[in-house]
């Protein structure tokens, strides 16, 4: 069971990253329409960044769930 919680854990926290780029993603775009570069660079930034940590969560998280040799219960 101890198992199972920290596998959600660990799903919200890479959804969180992802939620995270993707509102900085809107952030710099609606910043660079609006013509305030230096915020929408800043935000582009922090969004490419949070993405990269999510993709990196994301195959180790993989990688992991594939090496267990376990079946899932579907």
């Amino acid at each position: 069971m101890r198992r199972l919680i920290s596998a959600k854990t660990e799903i919200n926290s890479e959804t969180n990253y992802a939620l995270l780029a993707l509102m900085f993603l809107v952030v710099a775009l609606i910043a660079g329409v609006l013509g305030f570069t230096g915020v929408a660079v800043a935000a582009a930034g922090i969004a490419k960044l949070l993405f990269v940590v999510f993709l990196v969560l994301f195959l180790i998280s993989l990688v992991v769930h594939l090496g267990s040799g376990r079946r899932s219960m579907n």
